[in-house]
């Protein structure tokens, strides 16, 4: 079996912010009535968690469980652990209309770190990035200049952001451009 690669080989900048993508990362999509008893009993058996509120995101251990739509969940693990995550899973949804699907491979994971990371966000996503309205425990999906994106609070100052591996490096040089040093404009200070 080969070694997984990630999109950019963990690819980092530092300018007033440092830009890392973090490399192989499980990534299944689970998608149908999120709200039923089968879904929710099938994902605290596998991942030890509940089914999140809406625009939530749940993290234990090194896994996570993100509200993507109203029928739609992403989560998050280590990427040796998602064909198991899979199989289990599907045998525990077997008979329910449900889709779970191995999307590890189709990702590329970036973090943003540094006390200007929402500032970093902001001038690429249209979203309000204010402590007040964007904080840990929350994920949105949105547009990092002309690309989907998904983001959340994974640190007290780090925002991560999940986009598709084939824009992985318009989207690095969108970060790195809006970390360059001398860009900081204190909007969030």
């Amino acid at each position: 079996m080969s070694e997984p690669v990630s999109a950019l080989g963990g690819a980092a900048y530092e300018g007033f912010c440092k830009v890392r993508e973090i490399g192989p990362l499980g990534m299944l999509t689970l998608r149908g009535n999120i709200a039923s008893q089968a879904i929710g009993k099938a994902l605290k058996d596998v991942m030890g968690m509940d089914v999140p509120e809406r625009r939530a995101i749940l993290t234990e251990g090194g896994r996570s469980v993100a509200w993507m739509s109203p029928d739609e969940l992403q989560l998050i693990l280590p990427y040796a652990e998602a064909p198991a995550a899979v199989a289990r899973l599907a045998e525990a949804l077997a008979g329910v209309h449900a889709l779970v699907v191995d999307v590890s491979d189709a990702r590329a994971v970036f973090t943003v770190s540094g006390a200007g990371a929402r500032e970093v966000l902001a001038k690429l996503c249209p979203v309000d990035l204010s402590p007040a309205a964007f904080g840990p425990g929350e994920i949105r999906r949105t547009r990092a200049a002309q690309t989907a994106a998904a983001i959340w609070m994974s640190g007290e100052a780090e925002v991560s952001l999940i986009a598709f591996r084939s824009v992985a490096g318009y989207v690095m040089g969108l970060l790195s451009t809006a970390a360059a040093p001398g860009g900081e404009v204190g909007v969030f200070a």
